[in-house]
């Protein structure tokens, strides 16, 4: 079987998120370029005192395209 390279970079970026978020690493540039890149729709959060990042953590959240015709609306799915 060989592997899909689309399906194992988005695998080692959605790694190197996750990676970031426990180490604190939230609020760097390369976060928001591996988000974009993951069409991340999630919820990034932030608990920071006196300067310092005391928590991160992430929701993921996947929204898919109904099969309506015509029809647009999008349904939330939590993971």
């Amino acid at each position: 079987m060989t592997s899909n390279p689309d399906s194992t970079n988005e695998e080692k970026s959605l790694s190197e998120f996750r990676r970031k978020v426990k180490s604190a690493e939230v609020l760097s540039a390369s976060l928001e370029r591996l988000l974009l890149s993951l069409r991340f729709t999630g919820k990034v959060s932030v608990v920071m005192e006196n300067g310092r990042v005391l928590k991160s953590g992430y929701e993921e959240a996947y929204f898919r395209q109904r099969g309506n015709a015509g029809a647009s609306e999008e349904i939330p799915q939590k993971l």
